[in-house]
């Protein structure tokens, strides 16, 4: 999104609302507010510029806080097991555009992050944000001793599907073993507002992404040739993942499915880190943060009572398998021992 926004690469839609099943009028008001008189409908909005500053501002608000620079909410009635309206919001933006292009912008912008100095900052609108990136090497190295004993390794991401396909290049992981959130085309191959279904979902009803039980579907769908509403379900072991890393709450199904190992980094997340301090089948490790951890979370992840997000945003406590209650787990693995 910095990226985007930095080099006015985010076409004016003719209606913002247009942009996500869950924008707010809130939220498609205020963007209205600060972008239209910028640009015509499908021309990009100049948001590397002075002038776009504002503009650059309200996008970069809704991107990143779900909410308007006056603090009204930016989306709504979605549901959090399948789908995050913000997520999906950055590659519907996207509308407009090949993907051939996408992977474009993103290799530049990979390709920027790499080589800036740890610690830059890129001016975004009227302020700053991270202006650097680094891959894990455990992460590379991970992924090469996985391949070399045989494992068919895939990466899975709630972002935009041509950005992971650049980034994923990075881990000697082809294009093919690559799933992101998938827009629908129009002619020419241009990106559309719209979204890849998944399961029972069609394409456009833009409800679920590769996020949380999405994620299952997703992967249920393009790895293991599972058609229909069949993949939203936890399948047969034989017919599941032996080993599943991530760092999210976004990747808690899929990690779930699991049948040999999960790896968890630790990054502070109240499910995720109530499953895997939980460990009750032994099969999940945690690790810390590789470049710059979290320190350790002061208080007890609040596993007996919200950590869990249902379907509505109601929370509640984090159940097992058996449905028994996940007790209340203190944060204990957070920084990584010194060489």
């Amino acid at each position: 999104m910095f990226w985007l926004l930095r080099n006015g690469k985010i076409r004016r839609p003719a209606d913002w609302a247009a942009t996500s099943r869950h924008l707010t009028p809130a939220g498609a008001a205020a963007l209205a507010g600060a972008c239209d008189a910028l640009a015509r409908p499908g021309a990009p909005l100049p948001t590397g510029t002075p002038t776009g500053a504002g503009c650059a501002d309200e996008i970069n608000a809704v991107y990143g806080t779900a909410a308007t620079r006056t603090g009204a909410a930016a989306f709504a009635g979605w549901d959090r097991r399948t789908t995050e309206p913000s997520y999906a919001w950055l590659p519907q933006l996207m509308q407009g555009w090949t993907a051939r292009e996408i992977r474009g912008f993103a290799a530049a912008a990979r390709a920027e992050n790499l080589a800036a100095p740890v610690g830059a900052v890129q001016q975004v609108g009227s302020g700053t944000a991270t202006g650097w990136v680094r891959y894990y090497d455990q992460q590379k190295d991970l992924i090469g001793a996985l391949q070399k004993s045989g494992f068919d390794v895939w990466i899975s991401s709630a972002s935009p599907q041509p950005v992971v396909e650049v980034w994923a290049e990075g881990v000697g992981i082809g294009a093919d073993h690559v799933i992101g959130i998938r827009n629908t085309t129009a002619h020419g191959g241009k990106f559309t507002s719209h979204l890849q279904g998944c399961g029972s979902v069609r394409d456009g009803a833009d409800t679920v992404i590769t996020y949380i039980d999405g994620k299952r579907c997703w992967i249920n769908k393009e790895i293991f040739g599972v058609r229909g509403a069949a993949a939203e379900k936890v399948r047969p072991a034989a017919r599941r993942q032996v080993f599943a890393a991530g760092d999210s709450d976004t990747d808690i199904s899929f990690l779930r499915d699991a049948t040999a190992l999960r790896l968890v980094v630790n990054r502070n997340k109240n499910e995720l880190m109530c499953r895997a301090y939980d460990n009750s089948d032994g099969r999940w490790i945690v690790n810390p943060m590789f470049i710059g951890p979290k320190p350790q979370k002061t208080g007890p992840y609040p596993c007996a009572t919200t950590g869990y997000v249902d379907h509505d945003g109601t929370r509640g406590p984090v159940l097992r398998a058996d449905t028994s209650v996940i007790p209340d787990q203190t944060d204990s693995v957070f920084q990584a021992p010194a060489l």
